[in-house]
């Protein structure tokens, strides 16, 4: 039987080329008014996903989506 990819986790997270797992930063929805510009600037570019969570990201998606 084949294996679902989880919808949730196919719209979120991107795999990299090296198989690494990137999801976006927190805090980058609204009331950006009151943030900084550096803060909002290291908020710009994806997060790579803890070497701990790799495991839960491969079931979620078994055929890198």
């Amino acid at each position: 039987m084949k294996a679902k990819t989880h919808s949730g986790a196919k719209k979120r997270v991107k795999v990299t080329g090296t198989g690494k797992f990137v999801f976006a930063h927190s805090c980058k929805r609204h009331l950006l008014s009151d943030k900084s510009k550096k803060a909002k600037g290291r908020d710009k570019y994806g997060l790579v996903a803890h070497a701990t969570n790799k495991l839960a990201a491969q079931r979620c998606l078994p055929y890198g989506v």
